[in-house]
C-alpha cells in the first residue's frame, strides 16, 4: 500500500510515518511544502519524499501523480481548512483520514465528503486523533457500565514535555478568549475558550486547573449519545504558571482587548519549551459519566 502523509515533517506527522515505515507492505511517502526544511523529523527512515502544497491551484493533480492508496491528512490546523485534500484524495482513488480536532471541520466532513467518498467507493474518516476518535471510544467502553447517559465531562492532561505541534498552539490559541457554545443542563449555553476553569484530578498525573476547550465532541455527542444534558471539554496544563497565563491571554480578550495570541505560537512555543525542565512527559485523559444503570440507578463511571 502506498501512502501519503500530508504534513509527513511536522510534529504528528513524523509520527505516523515513523509508526508506518515498519509494517510489511507499507510504501510511505513523506510530504511537505517543504520537505527540505523539515527532513530531520523524518531522517533515517526508509520513506520516500514530495513536495505538496494542498493550498496550490494543481494540488488534485499532484496528489494523483504520486498514486496513493491512502491519503493521512496531519497538516493542521484544520480549523481554517475546506475539504479539498479530501476531495483530491477521493479523485485519485486513495482512501482518507486525517488527524483533524477542528470542531466545524469534523462536524461537516461528512456532508461534505459522503458523496465524493460514495462515488469512488472509498473510505474517508476525520477526526482520528484524541478527540473525538479516542473520547468516542472510551465513552463506548463505558456505556456498557452506564445505558443512560446524562452527563460527559472529559479533560486532557499533556505532559509538559511531549512534543508540541505549532498548529496544535495556533488552533488553541484561535478560540481562547472566544465564545462557542456547549450543551449544558439540556440547554446550549456560552463557554469561553480557556476560561471555566475546574480543579481535576487525574489518575497518577495528581490535580490540575482545567479550562475550556472547543472541540467535535461538544456538538458530536448530543446527536450520538441520545438523552445526555450536559457535555463539556477542558484541557490542563501540567505547568501551572502556563495554565494561568493562557487563562490571563483569554481573559484579556473576553474583555475585549485585541490580542493577536496565535500570531505569536512559534515563539511562545519556544518559551513553553525552555520550562521543559520542570515537568514530565506522562500525559493522560479523564473521561467522567454520569447516567442511570440497566436498573435505573444513578451513578458515576469514570475512565482515564
Amino acid at each position: 500500500m502506498r501512502v501519503v502523509v500530508i504534513g509527513g515533517y511536522g510534529n504528528f506527522g513524523a509520527r505516523v510515518c515513523r509508526g508506518l515505515v515498519g509494517s510489511p507492505g507499507m510504501e510511505v511517502i513523506a510530504a511537505s511544502r517543504h520537505p527540505d526544511a523539515g527532513l530531520h523529523g523524518v531522517a533515517n527512515l526508509n520513506v520516500q519524499h514530495a513536495r505538496l502544497d494542498f493550498s496550490a491551484p494543481d494540488f488534485p493533480a499532484a496528489l494523483a501523480r504520486l498514486a496513493p492508496d491512502l491519503v493521512i491528512h496531519c497538516a493542521g490546523p484544520f480549523q481554517s481548512q475546506d475539504y479539498r485534500v479530501a476531495l483530491a484524495a477521493m479523485a485519485a482513488g486513495a482512501h482518507y483520514l486525517d488527524l483533524s480536532d477542528g470542531r466545524q471541520f469534523v462536524v461537516g466532513f461528512a456532508e461534505a465528503v459522503y458523496p465524493a467518498a460514495l462515488a469512488a467507493r472509498r473510505v474517508a474518516i476525520s477526526g482520528a486523533s484524541s478527540v473525538p476518535a479516542l473520547s468516542s471510544a472510551v465513552i463506548d467502553t463505558l456505556k456498557i457500565r452506564l445505558p443512560q447517559i446524562e452527563e460527559i465531562q472529559i479533560a486532557i492532561a499533556p505532559g509538559q514535555r511531549a512534543p508540541r505541534g505549532e498548529a496544535t498552539m495556533v488552533a488553541v490559541f484561535g478560540y481562547a478568549g472566544k465564545p462557542f457554545k456547549w450543551m449544558s443542563k439540556g440547554a446550549w449555553r456560552d463557554a469561553w475558550g480557556w476560561q471555566e476553569l475546574r480543579r481535576l484530578r487525574f489518575e497518577g498525573l495528581g490535580a490540575r486547573w482545567a479550562a475550556a476547550c472547543d472541540v467535535p465532541d461538544l456538538e458530536l455527542f448530543p446527536r450520538l449519545y441520545p438523552g445526555v444534558q450536559t457535555v463539556e471539554f477542558r484541557a490542563a496544563l501540567e505547568i501551572g504558571a502556563q495554565q494561568f497565563a493562557l487563562w490571563a491571554a483569554a481573559m484579556l480578550r473576553r474583555l475585549g482587548v485585541p490580542l493577536p495570541i496565535e500570531r505569536w505560537a512559534k515563539a511562545l512555543n519556544a518559551v513553553a519549551s525552555s520550562m521543559n525542565v520542570f515537568g514530565g512527559d506522562r500525559g493522560g485523559m479523564l473521561v467522567s459519566l454520569v447516567g442511570r444503570r440497566a436498573d435505573g440507578s444513578r451513578a458515576r463511571v469514570d475512565g482515564t
